[in-house]
């Protein structure tokens, strides 16, 4: 396999682009870090603005033209974050200074409730307003409850509006009064005065502030070194928070001058105003379809005003257009943080891309919410089961992104954070998809920087910096093979924003937990990507992946475009699993008698519920591989390249290990399987068994630990190395006796400085000893054999957490996570041995940072035993 080869021999490409945080520092300063950026095995650099003092102005492009330069030396790219700080939409201050008519806009709500009748009534509904506010509708409705109005009572009464004061007879009854206002203020107050991401207008001020001024000064880069630019978090802005569904959630709403007209096609009497109090008030049916019209429309114009505006920019001056949007705590399908529905918001970008800070993903924390650094907690199983997912299919599905997401990662856990919990984070994304990395961060501020850590390198003081190629080459390694192929998954489960917008809901990450722990691949697919889909007999596809079944999580309602395609697919032989029960009308509030009746009565259509849905698929042999037991914490993924097929493997689980059965689809036959590791970056012959139409093979895989299986048609004798998976060690000799213990922190390594002597390995943070220490621990022994295994292997349990080790003399090598075990054939000999074990933590014990408050402080050096097993 092509691909194969090129990791092997060390041809891989660049798929990181860390964050350079800048602060105005001198040029030696900056010149220092990109080179150690380059010799950390990183070939790009996204230029974070958010610190700098002058961001386009003199100061910014002297640091700027420092780092260019350094780049064309080096031969790398540079990103540049499109905006003076986060989130993108300032436009570096010019919207709220020169530009206020293209600000965020918003329509906000006042109720007023009396009861009737009163002839010759006036309505006091001045205070609905400040003095820069305008009314825009007066609208009153019958109560037919404690907080639920009469749709069908609903009044226009704006044109008796006289100076403040709505002169209306009430009639009989108890009546709600909405006072619809259009205002610029009471938003969210991180974005207050930020551009109105509905408006293009207000998009072009962004481009001719930032963008412009940038092609204006390195035209001559742009699509070589300068490869384009970051969006950091957009979003509506119009509330704080990741709660903001609408008609759930009490808020103001984005709007646009011009949306009634927008909105009015939906109305036959054409009289939009008289429907707005719908967006707030419960309604019934009726305001379940007023919410979707106004969702539907304006995630759509976000879309195309902002994020398809600036990829347009960006690809016709031939650079690409990248970022991410606030998906936390299911806020990608919602208003506040969120941009209104996922797909739409990103469909811009020439990258998928997705964002993981403070704690978010967590080993184990997968099931509910958890405390960390926000009120409310973290949302586990939206971080672990759909939003890298959601992000990959994304970059799947798209033909312009080429397959291609991004996570900007790492980024706001602490110092506590080492190597081994990036390589966790790391694989959880691979597996999933995700093949561009945005590590957060190199900061070249003066130690100790107390933004937002943990900071890679941290101006030398970082003891782990030095084995940071051993993560970054494996992430270019791994990141290449799933790259410029096709992802291959029996299923696609429906996104669900529609559905929330329309009344009661499910949300994805419902089926995408079942379908994860049982081994079911899947890709996420919009209703819009659903309704483009080519029907190829029994499956549907999109940009050349092709399923054989769909799951639609359960939906009150549905847009009737979908269902009408849902009927034609289950129509072909494609095979419909929902969840629950069927709609019950669709989000434009119509009748679905057909529909409901044909997907009722389809051979090809189930509906089941949620703890039934794994099993379904499985008796129907709807899942692509296998394993001989339930093993909830096994993630895999299939990638296919022209020239063979790509399995990755990770046991997430953070304390076992995963002993199972793979069962594979029989591919093509007299293929080669192979096992490639690519931490060590080496290929192994891997044994296979043929039963009935698959092959299967045994896996063991450590806590920590993943691996890539291979099927290719090209011969590689030369690059094969031992077997993989045969060795058996059933015999295990303890290394005791007297260790001898020495220290030294990142700026006095390799000088150590002698600690003492320890018969029994313990930890070194332990009250009494070195609890504040941070740096690299070094252990050494002498122990005798009489006798040499032939085959052989170093196992030690337990080092926090970065491991070298040297066996007399000879470099057996770097583990950045677990296992941790080094092959000793060779090295061993009769007699006495000489064992050198080197442990590296992280810069917490020393900081103690306010951050790593939510990680395990884990112990320093060796706590478990050092063996030989033969």
């Amino acid at each position: 396999m092509r691909k194969v080869i090129e990791v092997l021999e060390h041809r891989e490409n660049n798929y990181i682009l860390p964050f350079f945080w800048q602060h105005g520092e001198e040029e030696a300063v900056l010149r220092k870090h990109m080179q150690v950026i380059y010799e950390s095995g990183i070939y790009a650099v996204c230029v974070e603005s958010r610190p700098h003092p002058d961001y386009v102005g003199p100061k910014w492009w002297h640091d700027l033209d420092i780092i260019m330069d350094e780049a064309r030396m080096r031969g790398m790219k540079v990103w540049v974050l499109d905006d003076a700080h986060f989130p993108t939409g300032s436009a570096v201050g010019k919207i709220q200074s020169d530009y206020p008519q293209y600000q965020k806009q918003f329509l906000k709500l006042h109720q007023q409730d009396f009861v009737g009748p009163q002839s010759q009534a006036g309505v006091l509904v001045k205070w609905a307003m400040l003095p820069s506010d305008q009314i825009i509708g007066i609208v009153a409705a019958r109560k037919v409850g404690s907080d639920e109005i009469d749709a069908d009572s609903l009044i226009n009464l704006t044109e008796f509006l006289h100076e403040g004061i709505v002169h209306w007879d009430i009639p009989e009854g108890r009546w709600r009064v909405f006072t619809i206002v259009q205002t610029t203020k009471g938003g969210e107050q991180a974005t207050e005065g930020y551009l109105n991401p509905l408006v293009p207008e207000a998009t072009r001020i962004l481009i001719d502030t930032v963008y412009e001024a940038h092609y204006e000064r390195y035209q001559q880069d742009f699509g070589n070194t300068f490869a384009g630019f970051f969006s950091d978090e957009p979003r509506f802005g119009n509330v704080k928070g990741p709660l903001a569904s609408i008609g759930r959630f009490d808020m103001m709403l984005p709007w646009r001058d011009d949306l009634t007209t927008h909105l009015q096609e939906n109305y036959p009497d054409g009289d939009v105003i008289r429907h707005l109090p719908l967006l707030w008030a419960n309604a019934g049916t009726e305001g379940h379809r007023t919410r979707y019209y106004y969702m539907d429309l304006i995630s759509r114009l976000y879309g195309e005003h902002f994020t398809q505006q600036l990829g347009d920019w960006c690809r016709e001056h031939g650079v690409e257009y990248i970022g991410h949007v606030i998906e936390d705590n299911n806020a990608h399908a919602r208003l506040g943080y969120g941009a209104g529905h996922f797909y739409r918001s990103l469909w811009g970008q020439d990258m998928s891309g997705i964002d993981v800070v403070l704690h978010q993903i967590m080993p184990g924390m997968d099931d509910g919410y958890f405390k960390a650094l926000t009120a409310t907690g973290w949302d586990g199983e939206f971080f672990h089961y759909a939003l890298a997912k959601m992000g990959a299919s994304l970059g799947h599905l798209d033909p312009k992104k080429r397959g291609r997401t991004m996570c900007e990662v790492y980024g706001a856990y602490g110092f506590g954070e080492g190597l081994k919990l990036m390589k966790w984070l790391t694989d959880h994304m691979l597996v999933r998809g995700v093949n561009q990395f945005v590590p957060h961060a190199f900061s070249p501020k003066e130690y100790p920087d107390p933004d937002c850590p943990p900071h890679l390198y941290a101006n030398g003081h970082d003891p782990q910096y030095r084995y940071l190629p051993v993560l970054t080459h494996y992430i270019n390694r791994v990141s290449h093979l799933l790259s410029d192929g096709l992802h291959i998954a029996p299923a696609a489960i429906l996104y669900h924003a529609e559905a929330e917008w329309s009344g009661d809901y499910m949300l994805f990450q419902k089926p995408a937990r079942e379908l994860m722990q049982h081994q079911i691949d899947f890709d996420v697919i919009s209703v819009d990507m659903l309704l483009s889909a080519k029907v190829c007999g029994q499956t549907f596809a999109m940009n050349g992946e092709q399923f054989s079944t769909l799951i639609i999580p359960y939906a009150e309602a549905l847009p009737s475009s979908l269902l009408a395609k849902l009927c034609a697919m289950a129509a072909a032989g494609i095979q419909l699993y929902i969840l629950n029960s069927l709609p019950e009308r669709s989000s434009e509030g119509g009748s679905i008698v057909e529909a409901h009746h044909y997907l009722s009565s389809s051979n090809n259509v189930h509906v089941i519920d949620l703890a039934s849905l794994a099993s379904a698929l499985i008796d129907a042999g709807l899942n692509e591989i296998s394993v001989s037991e339930f093993q909830p914490y096994l993630r895999y993924y299939h990638y296919q390249h022209l020239d063979g097929e790509v399995y990755m493997f990770f046991n997430e689980d953070p304390a076992k290990t995963i002993s199972t059965t793979i069962n594979l689809p029989i591919g093509e036959v007299g293929r080669d399987w192979l096992a490639y590791n690519a931490l060590s970056n080496s290929l192994h012959p891997l044994a296979m068994e043929l039963n009935n139409g698959m092959y299967s093979f045994e896996l063991e895989l450590s806590k920590y630990e993943s691996i890539i299986i291979l099927q290719s048609d090209e011969a590689m004798g030369q690059h094969i190395q031992e077997t993989y998976l045969e060795k058996v060690y059933d015999h295990r000799i303890s290394i005791n006796g007297e260790w001898n213990v020495s220290l030294a922190n990142a700026a006095q390594y390799p000088q150590f400085v002698e600690h003492g002597v320890y018969k029994e390995l313990k930890s070194l943070a332990l009250p009494g000893d070195v609890p504040r220490f941070s740096g690299t621990v070094r252990y050494e022994i002498e122990f005798s054999l009489d006798y040499v295994p032939s085959q052989a292997q170093l196992l030690i349990d337990e080092p926090y957490e970065v491991v070298q080790v040297w066996l007399n003399q000879q470099d057996l090598g770097t583990r950045i996570c677990p296992p941790y075990t080094f092959d000793i054939d060779g090295s061993l000999q009769k007699g006495q041995n000489r064992l050198v074990i080197e442990v590296t933590n992280t810069l917490v014990k020393e900081q103690q940072d306010y951050l790593s408050q939510y990680l395990i402080q884990e112990p320093t050096g060796i706590v478990g035993s050092v063996f030989i097993q033969y």
